[in-house]
């Protein structure tokens, strides 16, 4: 390597260092809004505590107001992604505000729970990768399913008498 070439792949890493440098003090949201528990799934619905194990432990970071912030969190870029991912998540679905949802969205909701885990696009592959333990088993996809068809049914609204 000649010594032009290691100069410029020495200026490009400074280049790169000082930008993540600069990067921090790019500000990032990092809440948790209050939430009433009596609004959250587990209160509204009644999974079963598996289910409701199963859902914390795979779901809860992006798709609560409980959201558990690790150190990386507070280290850029990995701040913004994390912070994009969490408010991109309790905006399709917050079980911290699920009694707040009407029985039609509710339902759908549901749906797409069972969707979302049984195709294994949820938990988000990027979560799994830093918390293996979100993983879910075949046995926990199967129970939440299960669980999110009874309750779908349970929801049913019948149709409006004539």
């Amino acid at each position: 390597m000649s010594l032009t070439t290691r100069r410029l792949i020495r200026r490009a890493l400074l280049v790169v260092a000082a930008l993540l440098v600069v990067a921090q003090f790019v500000p990032v949201e990092r809440t948790n809004p209050p939430s009433d528990p009596r609004n959250g799934l587990v209160a509204a619905a009644g999974p079963p505590p598996a289910v409701a194990a199963a859902l914390d432990r795979s779901c809860r970071d992006c798709h609560s107001n409980d959201t558990r912030w690790p150190w990386y969190s507070r280290v850029a870029p990995a701040s913004w992604l994390l912070a994009h991912d969490v408010e991109e998540g309790r905006s399709h679905l917050n079980f911290s505000e699920w009694a707040l949802l009407d029985s039609r969205r509710r339902g759908r909701r549901l749906e797409e729970i069972c969707e979302e885990v049984t195709a294994g696009s949820m938990p988000d592959a990027k979560y799994v990768l830093l918390h293996p333990d979100a993983r879910l088993a075949p046995a926990e996809i199967t129970a939440i399913c299960d669980w999110t068809r009874r309750e779908a049914a349970r929801l049913a609204v019948p149709p409006p008498s004539r």
